[in-house]
Parts: C-alpha cells; structure tokens; sequence
C-alpha cells in the first residue's frame, strides 16, 4: 500500500474526488490530446453535477485540461486564466445513466491543430482516476502508466504488431485489455507500460495497414 493511499493525494482542497480526481482527469486528457487545448465542452453527470460547484469540480476540470497540478494553488483562478489564454469552454450537464461512476464527466476537446478527442472519465476517490471511453470505444486505465491506445480493424496480427514493437523497444506491458465492437468490426487494444515509449515507434504504428488511430499518454 503506497502512503498516498493512506493520506491521500497532496492537493488543494476541499475534496480528494471533486477536486483533485477532477485536476487530474483535466491533466490526462490533455496529454491524450497531445496538444494545447482551445475548445472543452464539459458535461457533468451524477454527484459531480450535483455537488461539483460547491467542490470546485469546474474550476478543477478546467485547471487540469491547462495543465496545472492538484496542488496549484491558482485552481480556484482557473476560469480566468482560461479567459486569458483564450480556453473557450462550456460547463453543462448530462445523464449518462447508472452503469457510470457518479463522479463522472464527458468532455468533447479539441487542439490547437484542430484535433479532437471524446472522453468519459470517473473519479474514483482519494484523488484515483479512470478514463473509461475515449472515442466512443470503451476503455478502463488510470492514467498512472504510459499508455497506449490503438484503435484498430478487428483483425489478425494487429495485437502481435503491437506487441513485436514494444518487445522490441524493450518496453514491458503492465496491462494489456482488448476491446472490439463486433467481430471483424472497430476493435481497440489498452496497454499500459513500464516505460515510454518512442514517439517514432508511435509514428510506425500510425501508419500500418488496418490501424484507424494510436493515442499516447506520456508521463513526462
């Protein structure tokens, strides 16, 4: 058991899952973007929705989505710096029903190079996150690993290409979780790892035959 588990997350307050879960799931998405943020529509749902101004869970998504830490002290300033870097973004509400964790959000991001990405995510307590659907597809990940997300056709060799890279790259696989729509449909593969890996080996992945789309989240 880490201490952190015990004590909980160092963060500015008042709630390790309204606030600093809500930080944190800003900061994982925007690394999944890969880029700075200019648009963020943000839906909240169940107790975020019901409770989450009073908690700062806003001001908290925001704050993550520019980067900064659960601990920074400028969260409770974070639409205004918003205002000032120009973050155009929209708070709302949604029902996404009771398969979803009550501390939940979906966010639809866009980059500065036009880019977007979809995003369900859930704070679990004591500052723990789960991204649980990026794109429509169904994941589950922490965001405590690198990972790797690769949306791919379903079908033969995909896994074994990912797989032959990252051994290649001497990089361990801590999880791997395979998800598919239907058979020989849209299908995604979730690996989290021991190690980053490179963006070249990225970039080669991008480009093979039956690869729809790859998704990093890098920790440095």
């Amino acid at each position: 058991m880490l201490l952190s588990d015990i004590i909980g997350p160092v963060m500015v307050g008042p709630s390790s899952s309204h606030t600093a879960g809500a930080v944190k799931i800003g900061n994982v998405s925007r690394k999944l973007l890969n880029e700075p943020v200019i648009k963020a529509q943000i839906y909240l749902h169940g107790s975020f929705l019901a409770t989450g101004k009073g908690h700062g869970t806003d001001r908290a998504l925001v704050a993550g989505l520019m980067d900064l830490g659960v601990d920074d002290s400028r969260i409770a300033n974070s639409f205004e710096i918003a205002s000032e870097k120009h973050l155009e973004y929209s708070i709302s509400s949604i029902d996404l029903g009771e398969d979803y964790h009550p501390n939940t959000v979906k966010m639809n991001l866009t980059g500065i190079s036009g880019k977007e990405l979809e995003i369900i995510a859930s704070s679990i307590g004591g500052g723990q996150i789960k991204i649980v659907e990026i794109d429509g597809l169904t994941v589950n990940f922490s965001g405590d690993f690198p990972t790797l997300i690769v949306h791919n056709l379903d079908q033969p060799g995909h896994v074994a290409e990912v797989t032959s890279m990252l051994q290649h790259k001497s990089v361990n696989i801590a999880t791997m979780q395979l998800y598919r729509a239907k058979r020989g449909g849209n299908a995604v593969m979730v690996l989290e790892c021991d190690q980053e890996i490179p963006q070249d080996s990225i970039k080669w992945l991008e480009h093979l035959e039956g690869i729809v789309k790859v998704t990093y989240l890098s920790l440095l």
